[in-house]
């Protein structure tokens, strides 16, 4: 947390400019850089082309491509299948699910709900939402959760969406999460920042769908646009989810319902809507003439929060992350605003935007992140802005989502066995229920042959045990956040699971 002494010395420092500006005048600014209209012409005349160079080394089958410049849409296309096996186009009007670009739309809808940009500071409260310390409890706000900065761990309650269970358990649950420093670290939660959504909807005594509805989608003409799952996939020009399989083609094997987050990642939309949202971005919150969102609120979710990425040499960069925006400056020291979206079971997304150049683009894709969205953003804005693409961003954006794909993985390789593997015991002595007060019971049975089966969530989902070596097993992981093969060790009337302890939270007790 910023120290009372760190707050004075930068009080005084703000002082000090101050007083040195009113004391003697200062020299004119610098020539302002600048993205000439030509060059944006060039950038987009060439957009096609990188479009289709992607898709092609990637095999992503559908990507809809929108561009803002000087409050007008100058590129505006689909590209590719809706769904692998079928004819149908992506054009448009597609819609696609947004995953995490959800996080800037949904700051845009608050913003729309204040009267004043201090309104983000106001302590957060919504019913049996807490965390682990009453003192954070008590003083988190709005702010704090959408930009990550409460100090929930990483990704916290993702796993127990993964497992089915709802919204409101999982809100619940995340007081049982060891909270790292409040307001000094980062660490990206989509439940954190569902939370803060949705106790802005209640606090108007609505539901989250109905704000979206009413502050932003309604207002700014974006017809096809919604954070229910159900408006998508019964949407008849919906592009569905792929991944790549083993053999190197692309399926639409899974299908991903992100409601228990629709305000971090439920938004579902079409390149047409996205490219209002990105006028009225780049316009302040105007649209068409008419002011949809407060100039002042809105401009506070393009400052920088929090710090989420420290530079890695003295010339680097460092990342911050503001409200529900990625915010950085660039070599000319213009703001840039991007997100990312992405989800394993098949989409990936992209928004970049330069305010002070009043340009902006999105990218949105149906198939599991390889880098395509955002390397196309990159590439456009590279060329505008230096007439050339400076690296091969497919390369490395699709580098970077392998690197991610690998994090989590179990370091044993649970599909082969050491070969001193001690046997396991009689299967007699394993079947049982365990109880775990985060992730809730767990069965294992045994069946006429000994076969082990685990059982987990609501539903249950149920994985078949592997033996390993004495008294640990493994099971293929499912789901969004899945990271292979996981071990399963039972001792002592208590049964870990490998995977869903990263926190600590991740052991059974036999009732």
């Amino acid at each position: 947390m910023r120290t009372l002494r760190a707050a004075a010395a930068a009080g005084a420092a703000v002082l000090l400019t101050a007083a040195a500006a009113t004391a003697a005048p200062s020299p004119p600014p610098p020539p302002r850089p600048s993205i000439s209209d030509d060059a944006v012409d060039k950038a987009v005349a060439r957009l096609d082309q990188t479009v289709a160079d992607m898709m092609r080394r990637t095999g992503v089958p559908g990507v809809s491509v929108a561009v803002v410049h000087d409050d007008e849409v100058v590129h505006l296309k689909g590209f590719g299948l809706r769904r692998t096996g079928e004819t149908a186009k992506v054009d448009p009007d597609t819609v696609f699910q947004v995953a995490s670009l959800s996080k800037p739309i949904s700051s845009t809808v608050v913003a729309g709900t204040l009267t004043s940009p201090d309104e983000w500071d106001r302590h957060t409260t919504l019913p049996g939402f807490s965390l682990k310390d009453p003192w954070v409890t008590g003083h988190f706000s709005t702010a704090d959760l959408f930009s990550h900065r409460s100090g929930l761990p990483d990704h916290a309650g993702d796993l127990l969406e993964d497992l089915g269970y709802d919204q409101s358990y999982i809100l619940d649950h995340l007081r049982l999460e060891p909270l790292s420093p409040f307001r000094a670290s980062y660490a990206y939660t989509n439940f954190g920042f569902t939370a803060a959504a949705e106790a802005v909807a209640r606090a108007k005594g609505i539901n989250w769908q109905k704000l979206a509805a009413d502050t932003l989608f309604k207002p700014a003409g974006m017809t096809h646009t919604s954070t229910e799952f159900s408006a998508f996939v019964n949407s008849p020009d919906h592009a569905a989810t792929h991944v790549k399989n083993p053999d190197g083609a692309w399926s639409p094997r899974f299908v991903r319902d992100p409601d228990a987050q629709a305000p971090a990642g439920g938004v579902s939309s079409t390149a047409r809507d996205m490219s209002r949202w990105l006028r009225l971005q780049l316009a302040g919150g105007t649209l068409d003439g008419k002011r949809i969102i407060p100039a002042d609120t809105l401009a506070r979710t393009h400052l920088p929060e929090i710090v989420s990425q420290q530079p890695t040499a003295p010339t680097g960069r460092t990342g911050f992350y503001g409200l529900g925006w990625n915010v950085s400056y660039d070599d000319a020291g213009r703001l840039r605003l991007s997100h990312s979206g992405a989800f394993d079971l098949g989409a990936n997304t992209n928004v970049t935007m330069l305010p002070m150049e009043k340009l902006g683009i999105v990218v949105l894709t149906n198939g599991a992140p390889v880098g395509l969205a955002d390397a196309v953003a990159l590439d456009f804005f590279d060329f505008a802005e230096h007439g050339k693409a400076t690296a091969d961003w497919l390369g490395l954006a699709g580098g970077i989502y392998a690197q991610l794909e690998e994090e989590g993985r179990s370091s044993t390789d649970y599909a082969h066995p050491p070969a001193s593997a001690k046997p396991a015991q009689d299967s007699g002595a394993y079947p049982g229920t365990y109880d775990n007060p985060y992730y809730g019971k767990l069965t294992v049975r045994a069946d006429g042959k000994g076969a082990l089966t685990l059982a987990l969530g609501p539903k249950p989902l149920l994985f078949p045990l592997t033996h390993y070596d004495g008294d640990t097993f493994s099971f293929e992981t499912a789901g969004e956040n899945a990271v292979g093969r996981t071990g399963v060790t039972f001792a002592d009337g208590t049964v870990r699971v490998e995977y869903l302890d990263t926190t600590h939270l991740g052991t059974f007790t036999e009732q």
